[in-house]
């Protein structure tokens, strides 16, 4: 990446980032339930509350921040995540497979969560009256908190009871949150400019970066796709094939504006970057919401990514090592050895997920089931060794400092 180090990054931490896809993902809801609520367009609201719950499961699990406030990341609250998170790929992938355990899911978090960091905000010496002291900024936080939990709250109580109010009045109920969550994006990321060591994950108890974290929601994402496809195959159960390349799409773009990865390969966070992340998340977000719109736009936009993604893969593995010498290659450490043929076998997965997405039935359903699930397998893997190669440098420092 040195050709890239002249080039100014522009810096969006992973809070920041969550937020400004949830503010976006609540603007476009709100302007779509004008024509839904009209009979316009078609409206699948699991995907929807899918959406919602893969988001707040994100925060628990990068940050430490569940719907009721900071927490310690603990074991059990990245579990609570991952769990939650898995709700969430199955709601948005299979319409009605949990009944109603997403609604009731969605009330906790945007209802009784909101009301908590409400009560929160006023009872707690850290907020409410240490940011009135500061003042300039932190006048603002409060009143983007306070905007976020009040209208969190209201929303919570329509996914609980969506005959309280009008479609169209929850569409602008919704407009107004989401300008209220951006607005709020708006003023942590100034705070955290301003004041870095207010960025802090609660209580490190589960070292877990952000890449890895991402790596984990692939995995979740591949793993459960490819399970889920092997029973939609067989005419089991229905599947929303809009929300699962929505949801694709919606990943991709959290991890191009959190660290400008790409399917293709790293690139600097440009603003070019910036605006192509919305543009990814955007793009999945209409896809999750409204069946059908995008499917076949983004089957080919996924097919080819995928594609690419794994031929440069392959490329930056095999090209380096057949210009190493076997002599050099034995002295690797085992675990290189692992890595490599991990991402060897990911490299090759991608393009054959990629071109039986760009060419119809090269593959039974059945087997691109298979071929998910194994991929979802592989990133697992990954991820192990990827922990295990940070102990191991860890160690490897301590004993250099100790030595």
């Amino acid at each position: 990446m040195a050709e890239y180090s002249s080039v100014k990054e522009v810096d969006f931490p992973l809070e920041v980032v969550i937020l400004l896809v949830a503010g976006l993902a609540l603007l476009i809801t709100g302007i779509l339930l004008f024509p839904v609520s009209m009979g316009i367009l078609p409206y699948y609201e699991d995907g929807l509350y899918g959406l919602f719950l893969v988001l707040f499961s994100l925060q628990t699990i990068a940050l430490g921040k569940t719907p009721f406030g900071d927490t310690p990341r603990s074991n059990t609250i990245v579990a609570a995540g991952v769990f939650i998170a898995g709700i969430g790929v199955s709601t948005c992938f299979i319409p009605g497979l949990l009944g109603q355990v997403p609604r009731f899911l969605l009330f906790i978090c945007f209802g009784l969560g909101g009301l908590s960091q409400l009560l929160q905000l006023f009872i707690s010496k850290e907020k409410y009256q240490t940011w009135i002291k500061y003042g300039g900024i932190f006048n603002h936080l409060i009143i983007g908190c306070g905007a976020v939990y009040l209208l969190s709250i209201l929303i919570g109580l329509q996914v609980l009871k969506p005959s309280l109010i009008t479609t169209k009045m929850t569409a602008v109920i919704v407009f107004i949150y989401g300008v209220a969550v951006l607005y709020l994006a708006g003023v942590l990321k100034n705070i955290y400019q301003k004041y870095p060591e207010a960025e802090k994950i609660s209580g490190r108890g589960v070292e877990l970066s952000t890449d890895k974290v991402m790596i984990l929601f692939m995995c979740i994402f591949m793993l459960l796709l490819g399970l889920l496809l092997i029973p939609v195959s067989l005419g089991l159960i229905p599947f929303a094939p809009n929300a699962q390349l929505g949801l694709l799409m919606t990943i991709f773009g959290v991890q191009m504006l959190a660290l400008g990865n790409t399917p293709v390969g790293p690139f600097p966070r440009t603003w070019l970057m910036i605006l192509l992340g919305f543009l990814f998340a955007a793009l999945g977000i209409i896809s999750i919401i409204i069946p059908g719109i995008l499917v076949a736009l983004l089957t080919i936009l996924v097919g080819l990514q995928n594609i690419a993604g794994g031929i440069i893969s392959l490329g930056k593995l095999l090209i380096p090592r057949l210009k190493t010498s076997a002599g050099s290659q034995q002295h690797a450490h085992p675990i290189l050895g692992k890595l490599f043929k991990t991402q060897l076998a990911m490299g090759l997965l991608s393009i054959l997920f990629g071109t039986s997405m760009l060419v119809s039935n090269l593959l039974p359903a059945l087997v691109v089931g298979i071929v998910l699930t194994a991929n979802g397998a592989v990133l697992s893997y990954l991820l192990h060794i990827l922990i295990a190669l940070d102990r191991l440098k860890a160690e490897t420092v301590a004993e250099a400092v100790t030595g």
